[in-house]
């Protein structure tokens, strides 16, 4: 007698399914597998208009390069459209749970990047459809909307890797990989990522480490030096710490990363005016840190998005305590 659906636990990740020795390559994929978007820039939702016209074409099965077909068992393994792990993003956020992550700077750039979103689905996508309803056609009788467009720029920062071109361009290229963008997160993850984006070159992940099967295999989002203020907008999730620090402290690095940066401590090229700093501690007082536990712990918070505001500022309070 086999599982039955509700024993079958759904996770995505990568697993190792041998023994894999340091220094050998745990995945490697040709560059020609990959999906390169082009340049590596501060703005996602133009490569977003260019993912997302490809999985149009994939999912509605409409006019199209053959190639954009024949990635559909990659496209099928991509997080769906308002599936619970966008959802955790900012930019999915009601107005009340922005509000409740009590962070002015999180809550000003999540309401750009959806101007920018809004701003390019009139520019691009809107125009673009107008004039052939086959371009972005989401499915027989819906062609994609803005919201649409948003889960597709939330794709791109969330899974795209940039990587380096050819040694002589001194460009860098925004590609979706498969199975890398699959590995799940651990900033103390010792393995490497290598690879070019260029004509016959190999993307691979190298064991740091002995790697035994079964082993998940994570790689370090960020360079392990992001804070939970940019996992919670761009990936949609909160870092509750990394496989060396777990247990060993009640706030995770993530948190303390922040609080250094909120406090002028972080050794970041870019730091925070002397007014967002004061803004952004400012706005944490507004409730206390027993207030916010009371609150989390009352069962009144169903929401998901409220939820981790409150831990994100709960958290946020307890690191910005742990400085003083």
């Amino acid at each position: 007698i086999g599982p039955s659906e509700k024993d079958v636990i759904q996770l995505r990740g990568v697993i190792a399914l041998r023994d894999i020795p340091k220094g050998e390559p745990i995945i490697e994929i040709p560059y020609e597998m990959a999906i390169d978007l082009g340049r590596e820039s501060s703005d996602p939702t133009l490569p977003a208009t260019s993912f997302l016209q490809k999985y149009c074409v994939w999912k509605s099965d409409s006019d199209g390069p053959p190639s954009d077909k024949e990635r559909g068992d990659y496209f099928a393994m991509l997080p769906e459209y308002m599936s619970s792990d966008c959802l955790g993003s900012t930019d999915f956020f009601s107005d009340e749970a922005l509000e409740m992550l009590q962070s002015p700077l999180i809550k000003e750039e999540t309401l750009s990047r959806k101007d920018l979103v809004h701003l390019r689905y009139e520019r691009d996508v809107e125009t673009m459809a107008e004039i052939s309803s086959n371009l972005y056609r989401w499915s027989e009788e819906e062609v994609a909307t803005e919201s649409h467009l948003q889960w597709a720029s939330w794709i791109i920062t969330s899974r795209v890797l940039t990587v380096q071109g050819p040694p002589e361009s001194g460009i860098a290229n925004r590609l979706l990989i498969p199975l890398i963008d699959m590995c799940n997160h651990d900033r103390d993850s010792p393995h490497i990522l290598t690879g070019r984006a260029m004509t016959g070159a190999t993307l691979k992940v190298v064991a740091g480490v002995d790697v035994k099967a079964g082993d998940s295999i994570n790689i370090s989002y960020g360079g392990s030096v992001e804070g939970n203020d940019r996992f919670i907008q761009d990936y949609g999730f909160l870092d509750g710490g990394g496989s060396k620090e777990r247990g060993k402290s009640e706030v995770a690095e993530a948190y303390k990363i922040v609080a250094r940066k909120l406090t002028g401590r972080n050794r970041a090229l870019t730091k925070l005016t002397v007014d967002d700093q004061e803004r952004a501690l400012e706005a944490l007082k507004a409730t206390t840190l027993e207030e916010d536990e009371e609150m989390l712990n009352s069962g009144k918070i169903t929401n998901n998005d409220e939820r981790a505001a409150i831990e994100f500022r709960i958290c946020m309070k307890k690191a910005l305590a742990g400085l003083l």
